[in-house]
């Protein structure tokens, strides 16, 4: 089996030479290294070169990550085999030493898709501190369910080329959505096209799985702004993704997902109306059931915080990330008022 790995990179010059060294120190490394310079101004694709990889140069790309994946995988598809494998990971990734070993063995068992776990990187000051939090919480219901997940995220994931063909077959015949005009393996008329490609290997009857050990190290929003404009993304491109197949013995547990989330903006606000009523009449005043749902909450912020370690537990028990949870419930809501008036779309 020949393993393929393949980055796509809009100026990525200061990012693209970490992932490659992340490649390079894989137990099992890839037999070739591919990145993808997309509509690049700056100096990557000759630091590409400069650190063992090949590079790719889109051609009259307007259709941003997606675009630049179905350029160059019309091109490398055709030279492999059935059951060699592609990995697509981001120029700002960088993946842990067992990772394509790991992979590797789950696709040989039948996988249509194996992702990975990510953590955050350093920097980002509080924000990126908060997203390394949930990062973790992430990496720890992955674990606990055995590598089960909804999304193959767009951070790394290893892809049998067998699957991939079949999907860009199955959009030509229209028994996937389209993609674009020559049968793409992505979607490129959608915002979260990692997400769509989760949905399309999975209406082809394959299974797709994060195992534990598959394990990266990703990039964090550095500010409020930029996380805000990456959840509105994810948060649409999830609901639209949804009415783009309907509801299927696929998408029925997306469909639940979005209702619980939906759910849970109703509540936040209740709750916070709640706390802002009590303050106005009768001061500290609460209601027993939302204490106890406040206690249940800093239960769980305790507790699924513990891959960062225990200083991090009794910090997170100060409810100090509810920051977070709001400004994540604010952006949700906005994804569903968006996305049901058809509102302007920004990638």
């Amino acid at each position: 089996m020949a393993l393929v790995a393949v980055i796509p990179a809009h100026n990525e010059q200061d990012q693209i030479g970490t992932a490659l060294a992340g490649l390079h120190r894989q137990t099992l490394p890839p037999d070739r290294i591919v990145v993808v310079a997309d509509n690049c101004t700056d100096a990557t694709a000759g630091t590409a070169r400069a650190n063992g990889a090949e590079v790719f140069v889109t051609e009259g790309n307007r259709h941003k990550k997606a675009g630049a994946l179905n350029q160059a995988l019309a091109t490398l598809l055709p030279t492999l085999a059935e059951d060699d494998a592609v990995l697509v990971t981001d120029a700002d990734c960088s993946l842990d030493p067992e990772f394509l070993a790991v992979a590797l063995a789950h696709v040989a068992e039948g996988y249509g898709g194996v992702g990975g776990v990510f953590r955050g990187d350093e920097g980002g000051g509080f924000v990126g501190h908060l997203q390394r939090n949930e990062y973790a919480r992430y990496a720890r219901d992955v674990a606990r369910l055995n590598g089960k997940c909804l999304v193959l995220t767009g951070t790394a994931a290893v892809f049998p080329v067998r699957v991939l063909r079949r999907i860009g077959a199955a959009r030509i015949a229209g028994t996937l959505p389209s993609g674009d005009a020559r049968g793409g393996v992505y979607d490129t008329t959608v915002l979260t096209e990692d997400n769509e490609l989760t949905f399309a290997i999975k209406h082809l009857g394959y299974e797709v799985i994060s195992p534990a050990a598959c394990t990266l190290v990703t990039e964090v929003m550095p500010t409020w702004r930029d996380l805000w404009r990456q959840r509105l993304r994810w948060k649409r491109g999830a609901v639209e993704n949804c009415f783009q197949y309907g509801f299927t013995k696929v998408t029925w547990r997306y469909w639940g997902r979005q209702l619980l989330t939906f759910l849970g903006v109703l509540v936040t606000f209740v709750y916070l109306g709640t706390i802002a009523w009590a303050l106005s009449t009768d001061g500290m005043h609460l209601h027993p059931f939302w204490l106890a749902v406040t206690g249940i909450f800093v239960l769980e912020r305790v507790v699924t915080v513990r891959l960062r370690g225990w200083r991090q537990m009794l910090v997170s028990a100060s409810m100090y990330e509810l920051v977070l949870d709001f400004f994540l419930q604010a952006c949700h809501g906005k994804a569903y008022a968006d996305a049901l008036l058809r509102r302007r779309r920004a990638w």
